[in-house]
């Protein structure tokens, strides 16, 4: 919470904010469907999923070609390993959110999007043309991952989420929905308009926490889910490989679902 500033004048005693709260969005706001600066940020969202499911998908396959042992001359050390993946996820969060952030906030995610609009920092027709873009550039992003590199993304499975092997779907859901805790109120501090205020001698640049939350939860949650906390992330490669055990485990889409209700109310 800001601090409030008592300030003394000509006998009276006020109390005044040090910091300026934006007013609530509005939940529908057709106005915006009347401007061009809606329909940029749309494509913003849609080209900044694409690249980010393209870069992702292609280091998992990179990884999972290096450290396979079938292939003669590699040995399961070789690749970039779990944190070279964490670091892709969360060096490219880091990059399209500084990239994004003045057109559409860079949100790159159906959960950043959601827990959002909840908060009331975005409308409805914003947060469901986000979502869908968001989506769509997930799945091409996976498809353009495919197209270069098909018989890798068919051998490695595309990169999609599944549940591991020795863990329960209660176990993912759990790791699932801390992970995306983590992630939504790593977004809702770092653009805290009262940090500005408190912390002003503080610089802040609010896409690298976001980066670094994203690159911490992806080393806790890899073995277990391969790491979702992005409904568009897991939704993506899942329609692209179409395989029954991801659509199986896109449950993993209700337990996003679910983290974004609980982080945004828990946030509020």
């Amino acid at each position: 919470m800001g601090k409030d500033v008592e300030v003394q004048e000509q006998g009276g005693e006020f109390s005044a904010k040090d910091y300026q709260d934006p007013p609530p969005a509005p939940l529908f706001d057709l106005d915006e469907l009347t401007k061009w600066s809606l329909y940029r940020a749309v494509i913003a969202e849609f080209v900044a999923t694409l690249l980010f499911l393209y870069i992702t998908v292609l280091t998992i396959i990179g990884y999972s070609r290096q450290s396979d042992t079938t292939i003669k001359g590699n040995t399961e050390c070789d690749g970039v390993g779990v944190l070279g993946i964490a670091w892709a996820f969360g060096g490219m969060i880091f990059i399209l959110v500084y990239c994004t952030a003045g057109i559409s906030g860079g949100h790159i995610n159906p959960a950043v999007t959601f827990g959002l609009f909840v908060g009331r920092k975005v409308s409805l027709i914003r947060a469901f043309l986000y979502i869908v873009a968001q989506c769509l550039g997930a799945i091409c992003g996976a498809g353009l991952a495919k197209g270069f590199q098909t018989s890798y993304y068919n051998r490695y499975k595309g990169g999609v989420n599944t549940v591991s092997d020795g863990y329960s779907k209660g176990t993912a859901l759990g790791a699932e929905i801390i992970g995306t805790f983590v992630l939504v109120y790593t977004v809702f501090s770092a653009t805290d308009p009262k940090r500005s205020a408190r912390d002003s001698h503080v610089p802040v640049l609010a896409p690298l926490p976001i980066g670094f939350a994203v690159f911490m939860v992806h080393l806790a949650t890899i073995p277990v889910t391969g790491t979702g906390i992005n409904p568009a992330r897991s939704f993506g490669p899942a329609v692209i490989f179409n395989n029954e055990k991801a659509w199986d485990d896109q449950v993993n889409s209700i337990k996003h679902i679910i983290s974004c209700q609980t982080h945004a109310l828990l946030i509020l």
